[in-house]
């Protein structure tokens, strides 16, 4: 650390020729949580040396707990460091203190644990060290060994060293080689750390993977597998600013993961952000409110925390009887659920706002509130009626979902009996009109043969709101690739659903890489051009790695770690399904 000559001038003549390179180009602004002691919020000059040498701008965050103040902080970060301390109060975990417990600073606690939530809920890299790798763990679910040496029958080394941090104490083993961890460290099996800690992670948070242990057994580091979630029992840190090059590496990845989540941030900031497919309707039978979180995967804080601009809620109805009273009782429930979602206008006028196009879209964007579009899944709705098709636009539907899981009286599902052998009679008649009208014929659910018939029937392109591709994943439900061809070459676009079992035949294991993979499929296939995000959530659509749509944002991050550049993002999320939506409407509003 080197010390300027101390001369006023200088340092003014300094700063004021200074030129500033634009956002894109400065550090990514690296948050460390501090410590305290005596009163003090503090921290060890080696956080920050480390964070620096690694190219990032550290900023001390000192121990507050007023959540709006952090919230202010968390906002104006890309990237977390959690750093070490005293011991963590077993209350938290439920537990009683035992005799090994050593101090404990509750505040220090409540401080990390609110810091942690606010920069996990906006999908912030997270590096934890020493006590920041156990709070980490807290967090996310998992427990601690309040003192390793009373609390475990094995034999213990020596984990609470004296000796100097910067020197190396013990041997750590990667147990896990498909792991950040050993990729950050250039597939070293075995490296030598510090440590200075006697309590430990237990066991790990649910998702989390164990990535290194000492040859005790003891838990050294573990992380996220599709997040940017990282931590280390021991004290890279030091080392780091002690120009040990290995441990420098860990810094440098989290300044390069803050960097793509700035640069990921900034292409929301920039460009609209669009999911086709929401069923948060479904989830609330009565009257529900989108500007709190109610318990949906959809609603105003988690688009906000996101920065996803706009989403489409549908009213969905799953398939039932088709006689006449219960095909009215379909169209009264989709009636309900749209008006519903009109209600919610009036709950949150100062942030959202319905659309009905797509230049809607962009000025709510530009006014900064959230549009929410409407939908309906399922033909079912309209009974047998065309008529029930204007009064639908008229309410701002903006797509209608052919079938669901079931045959009805439009086409047949890809889940039904082919009843029709794809559009009825009636079913060709509600293409034509939907053409008329404006509004987009959506296909998915529906069955190959209804696909091709709506196809040849529509004069406009058509949609799959929430379809994978079935060459990854063989489910009726997705789309062969001769059909995405199909689509392509009449100006459509498949949404890709994050429905697990749509993603991945394995579907417990369904992940944000899967969902890029398909992604990448169908650009390989059809051209960037014809595909986006339809999530499904609310309707049962969550991966491991995206389960809300505060966690959409990292499929941005990810897109960006595949090459993909910013115009290519923007219309995956939302400009290619936009650009459909304009095409109907303009061509509907022409031919009135």
């Amino acid at each position: 650390m080197k010390v300027r000559h101390p001369s006023l001038e200088a340092l003014f003549r300094e700063v004021d020729s200074y030129i500033q390179p634009k956002e894109s180009l400065q550090p990514p602004r690296i948050g460390i949580s501090a410590n305290r002691k005596d009163g003090l919020s503090c921290i060890a000059e080696t956080y920050v040396q480390a964070v620096l040498k690694a190219g990032g701008a550290p900023v001390l965050i000192p121990v507050i707990t007023d959540i709006e103040a952090l919230t202010a902080i968390v906002n104006g970060l890309d990237g977390l460091v959690m750093s070490g301390g005293a011991d963590i109060n077993p209350l938290y975990l439920e537990e009683e203190p035992i005799p090994g417990l050593q101090d404990v600073d509750t505040y220090r606690d409540e401080f990390d644990l609110l810091l942690l939530r606010l920069a996990a809920n906006r999908q912030l890299p997270i590096m934890g060290i020493c006590r920041g790798h156990q709070i980490l763990n807290v967090a996310f679910g998992g427990d601690l060994f309040q003192d390793i040496y009373s609390q475990n029958e094995d034999k213990i080394l020596k984990h609470s060293q004296t000796m100097p941090r910067e020197q190396v104490s013990h041997s750590v083993r990667i147990t896990d080689k498909a792991s950040k961890l050993y990729s950050i460290l250039e597939k070293e099996d075995t490296i030598w750390v510090n440590s200075f800690h006697h309590q430990a992670v237990k066991e790990t948070a649910p998702e989390f993977i164990t990535s290194a242990i000492a040859s005790d057994g003891i838990n050294e580091a573990m992380e996220h597998p599709e997040k940017e979630i990282f931590s280390i029992q021991w004290h890279p840190e030091a080392m780091a600013s002690n120009d040990d090059e290995q441990m420098l590496k860990l810094f440098q990845y989290q300044v390069e993961a803050s960097r793509l989540f700035k640069e990921a941030k900034r292409i929301h900031h920039r460009n609209v952000t669009l999911d086709s497919h929401t069923d948060t309707p479904m989830i609330f039978p009565g009257e529900f409110n989108i500007g709190k979180k109610e318990g949906g995967k959809v609603n105003l804080p988690f688009m906000e925390e996101g920065l996803i601009d706009a989403a489409i809620m549908v009213a969905y109805i799953p398939q039932g009887p088709r006689d006449d009273i219960s095909l009215q009782k379909a169209t009264d429930f989709a009636m309900n659920r749209l008006q519903e979602i009109h209600r919610q206008k009036e709950l949150n006028r100062s942030r959202m706002c319905i659309a009905y196009t797509p230049q809607e879209v962009h000025v709510l964007k530009a006014a900064g509130k959230k549009a929410i579009m409407l939908g309906v899944e399922n033909g079912y709705a309209l009974g047998k009626d065309l008529n029930n098709i204007a009064r639908f636009k008229e309410m701002g539907v903006t797509y209608i979902t052919l079938c669901h899981n079931g045959d009805n009286d439009i086409c047949d599902s890809a889940r039904g009996k082919g009843e029709w052998n794809g559009l009825s009679p009636f079913g060709k008649e509600v293409v034509r009109k939907m053409n008329e009208l404006g509004i987009m014929v959506d296909i998915s659910h529906a069955a190959e043969s209804t696909f091709y018939d709506a196809l040849e029937i529509s004069k406009q392109p058509i949609i799959a709101s929430h379809s994978s591709a079935r060459a990854l994943c063989n489910h009726p439900r997705n789309l062969t690739d001769e059909q995405l061809k199909a689509l392509a070459a009449k100006g459509g676009v498949i949404q890709i659903c994050l429905y697990k079992g749509f993603i991945n035949e394995e579907a417990e294991k369904a992940s944000l890489s899967d969902a890029i993979r398909h992604i990448n499929h169908i650009v390989e296939l059809v051209g960037i051009n014809h595909v986006g995000i339809g999530s499904d959530f609310d309707g049962d659509g969550e991966l491991i790695g995206c389960r809300a749509s505060n966690e959409l944002i990292n499929i941005t991050v990810r897109l960006l770690k595949e090459g993909y550049t910013e115009n290519d993002i923007a219309k995956i999320w939302g400009g290619n399904l936009l650009r459909v939506l304009a095409t109907v409407q303009n061509t509907a509003t022409i031919n009135k």
